[in-house]
């Protein structure tokens, strides 16, 4: 049976009209699906140029498919080059790369560049456009590849160790850092704002602590006394006034001298005999003492000499005997006595585990708060003209601070708060969006006078910090 029309008969024995479709090569598996022809301009795409945000024309729509008689062009890989993403207008780009659906071949010849595959869109020169995890410049907003991570709030809390640039605590791993970048990182942290750097003026002074005006109105009743004993004793030859200022001046002086070399020790018995207060009942505002473990904030200290690491608080002192020619360790130093030469005292933020409730606060005695401590330093090395040859570490913590070791007789005594040590601290119970802290208190406590010991009062400013000797210590791991 003839007919002008042709017709195939399909695999379930019907008759169609049209031509058998044409065999086609199976696509490589590395292309993606096969993307409409567009003619080079993406409105007429459809819902390709939708992910893009383009608007769409829909008056001259164009719809895409096989060609009849178009042969299949093959790149390096043996079968179709496809690209799923939308060319831009470019006529050399058309002419190197093959779209979904065979096209005819007139006019059109085969090209080495076609030896490509991409599942990518192609800018206006044919090439793929590289993908970015940022916002795009120009047009509309484009969708990235993967969910970006979202930006953790600061809550304010301290960590130990250091953080990264995100914020996040840093992970170290591999060898310990060279003894340079050490150094680097011991000076940076003596100038840290986060490290209050403690003075001489902050240790215990009876001289500090009792009042002038009172101290020289008794050194101007005393010089009465003897100016009137004196005068009555030359008069009339009587020196019952004299003997009386005498025997007063010499109950005074050694009130005064018990008081100089007693006196911090009464503090410190104070501080021990202070109640302790509970963290969970204690108001905001009130004045308490805390005693608890130690855990480090992020930026922890190490000790001077010793190298001790993860402290709260260190201290290193270097004393020097002067004798009858002997050079002055200070401009107020006298003769057979030991002098202060050189001190180093640092302290930090840090944690204290209440031993009462159990509770967690943030000691703030970082940042230049005023801070008096009482930590008890143990003597680390004696040196003599005869034995400073024999500790090298020690000439060399000398050398660091251009200090000179020349025939004296020297005593150097360190003291820390290493992490998990037991120390009481004394402060002002303070609340902020449920973060407890202990600040300095406003005004300086008063100690009273211990009339059983013979104890003028003192006044202790700001954070108490008390510890005892942790070099005999055993610390709790933490």
């Amino acid at each position: 049976m003839g007919s002008r029309f042709p017709s195939h008969q399909l695999s379930n024995g019907l008759y169609v009209s049209g031509r058998p479709e044409q065999p086609k090569e199976k696509a490589p598996t590395m292309s993606s699906v096969a993307m409409p022809y567009t003619g080079g301009d993406i409105k007429r795409s459809g819902e390709l140029g939708k992910m893009f945000d383009i608007p769409m024309d829909g008056s001259k729509s164009r719809k895409s498919g096989p060609l009849n008689n178009a042969p299949i062009r093959t790149g390096s890989f043996g079968g179709a080059v496809s690209h799923s993403g939308p060319i831009m207008q470019n006529a050399a780009a058309r002419s190197a790369y093959v779209t979904s659906g065979n096209l005819s071949g007139a006019g059109m010849s085969t090209s080495a560049s076609m030896k490509r595959t991409n599942s990518g869109p192609l800018n206006k020169h044919g090439e793929p456009v590289k993908k970015s995890s940022g916002p795009q410049s120009g047009g509309g907003t484009r969708q990235n590849s993967g969910p970006i991570p979202p930006v953790l709030p600061t809550t304010g809390l301290i960590t130990s160790g250091p953080l990264n640039s995100s914020g996040a605590p840093r992970k170290v791993s591999g060898p310990l850092e060279s003894l340079g970048s050490m150094k680097a990182h011991s000076a940076a942290i003596v100038h840290n704002p986060a490290v209050t750097t403690l003075s001489v003026d902050d240790e215990y002074s009876f001289k500090k602590n009792f009042p002038k005006p009172i101290l020289w109105s008794v050194i101007l009743i005393f010089v009465m006394g003897f100016i009137a004993g004196g005068f009555i004793l030359g008069a009339v030859h009587n020196a019952i006034l004299l003997i009386v200022v005498v025997i007063l001046f010499g109950a005074v002086a050694a009130l005064f001298t018990w008081n100089s070399c007693r006196g911090r020790k009464a503090i410190v018995g104070f501080i021990s005999q202070y109640p302790d207060a509970e963290l969970r009942t204690a108001k905001n505002g009130q004045f308490v003492k805390v005693s608890g473990v130690v855990t480090c904030g992020n930026v922890p200290l190490e000790s001077s000499f010793q190298k001790v690491p993860r402290c709260v608080y260190t201290s290193t002192s270097l004393y020097e005997y002067r004798g009858w020619d002997s050079k002055a360790a200070n401009a107020k130093h006298r003769r057979f006595t030991w002098g202060l030469r050189s001190t180093e005292r640092h302290v930090v933020d840090f944690y204290i585990s209440d031993f009462q409730s159990g509770l967690r606060a943030l000691v703030k005695t970082g940042f230049g708060a005023r801070v008096t401590p009482y930590v008890d330093d143990s003597v680390v090395i004696d040196v003599n003209p005869e034995n400073k040859d024999m500790s090298p570490d020690f000439l060399r913590w000398l050398g660091k601070r251009n200090l000179s070791s020349d025939d004296r007789v020297m005593q150097l005594k360190e003291g820390y708060i290493k992490e998990g040590s037991t120390v009481s601290v004394m402060g002002v119970v303070h609340r902020n969006d449920n973060v407890l802290m202990i600040v300095p208190p406003p005004e300086p406590l008063t100690t009273g006078c211990q009339w059983a010991k013979c104890i003028f009062p003192a006044s202790l400013e700001g954070i108490v910090l008390r510890c005892e000797d942790t070099s005999k210590i055993d610390v709790i791991p933490v």
